[in-house]
């Protein structure tokens, strides 16, 4: 009797944990689908730009990044690109060092995206005045009129914080394809769809233009490892509006393997639990003074991760027949809910015949990080890193 009653508890609070995301995810999903469209007018004014390049032993991403930010059609006078080369090959410096670039080469004794940005601003020459700062990640790449169309939205949203469309580049593995997908789906549900909702949209490592002055002000005094959550964080306690725009396009290389895939998983756990636990005090403060930005995002950040959710649905879904079949009914059903959420937060031109197949290798790319020593774990992982 006592392990029925056990049994019926453990499966009674994971699906109620597991249901509290799906619901909260099916809301903005929904909410996606009614983003309307609008047609940033152009300005006259031209903001001044200095694109920053953290690159950490990331040399030839960061030179293809450096030369499609180059080719803009904004004029050269406005913008100028910081490159920090943190561990970089000799090779890579040497071709940097080529480009009409600065270039900064830190020898940090514990290296962060923090550090590396702090050093680019402290660097910045002084008799330059700057309107707007960029932080592109080693690997993206923009297309030529990337500059004029955050110049444009950034007048037309008038508030201190853009993110940009973060598109992949790649979907020739399952990690990548997974990875390209999640990608999109955090675009429709944590952007477009809060957008529409009068929200502020998540924030992202990249792709992201920030109001200069409160950028320097802010990075300066950023202290731990996730400077992207704890910029987000700011800009929500200050009450700054994050304008999400879905035309500006960003294109992003994925990760092709399941190890680093998993590894990439991990830093954004760590990353999320570490924002948690230095924000939640501020929400009861948020709660009275109705800050539904921050209210938002701190339960936006206390969501169990997309992997782990399907993972239990899954393994909850294959268990429960075996001991008491009706309990793994409401798993079935919340299994196709999720699918659907995420058929609908997914852009048609992800939506194929390998779609279902790529959701379905969630528990392949989770065991082979689990079980990545033994003889099943490296099996897994060659077939979650195979090209599709």
């Amino acid at each position: 009797m006592l392990f029925w009653i056990v049994i019926y508890y453990i499966d009674l609070i994971f699906f109620a944990i597991v249901s509290l995301t799906v619901a909260y995810m099916g809301i903005f999903a929904l909410a996606s689908m009614f983003s309307q469209h609008q047609d940033v007018p152009k300005t006259r004014q031209e903001n001044r730009f200095i694109i920053l390049i953290p690159a950490y032993r990331n040399g030839a991403s960061a030179l293809q990044t450096v030369r499609s930010i180059l080719g803009q059609t904004y004029p050269q006078r406005l913008f100028d690109v910081t490159v920090i080369a943190d561990q970089l090959d000799e090779m890579s410096n040497f071709h940097l060092a080529q480009q009409p670039i600065t270039l900064l080469t830190p020898n940090f004794s514990k290296s962060s995206r923090a550090k590396s940005l702090q050093l680019a601003v402290n660097n910045l020459p002084q008799f330059k005045l700057y309107d707007i700062a960029v932080v592109l990640n080693p690997g993206n790449l923009v297309e030529p009129e990337f500059l004029t169309q955050l110049n444009d939205a950034y007048e037309a949203a008038g508030t201190k914080a853009i993110q940009c469309h973060l598109v992949s580049q790649n979907r020739d593995t399952v990690s990548a394809r997974l990875s390209a997908i999640f990608e999109e789906i955090n675009n429709s549900i944590f952007r477009r769809g809060h957008i529409t909702l009068g929200l502020s949209a998540a924030a992202a490592s990249s792709a992201m233009a920030f109001d200069f002055n409160w950028f320097k002000t802010n990075i300066m005094s950023t202290k731990t490892s996730w400077d992207d959550k704890e910029l987000e964080a700011r800009l929500l306690r200050q009450h700054i509006f994050v304008d999400y725009f879905d035309d500006i396009m960003v294109y992003s290389e994925k990760t092709r393997s399941a190890e680093d895939f998993n590894r990439q998983r991990r830093r954004w756990l760590l990353s999320h639990l570490s924002t948690i636990v230095r924000n939640i005090r501020f929400l009861p403060g948020a709660i009275l003074q109705r800050h539904y930005d921050l209210i938002d995002k701190i339960l936006q950040w206390m969501l169990m991760p997309r992997m782990l959710m399907m993972a239990i649905i899954l393994l909850m879904g294959i268990v429960l027949p075996f001991i008491y079949f009706t309990l793994a009914i409401k798993w079935w059903a919340l299994f196709a809910i999720v699918l659907f959420i995420f058929a609908l937060a997914t852009p048609n031109y992800l939506v194929d015949d390998k779609w279902d197949r790529t959701f379905f290798s969630v528990p392949v790319i989770l065991l082979s990080s689990l079980l990545a020593r033994t003889p099943i774990g490296k099996k897994l992982k060659s077939i979650s890193n195979k090209k599709l």
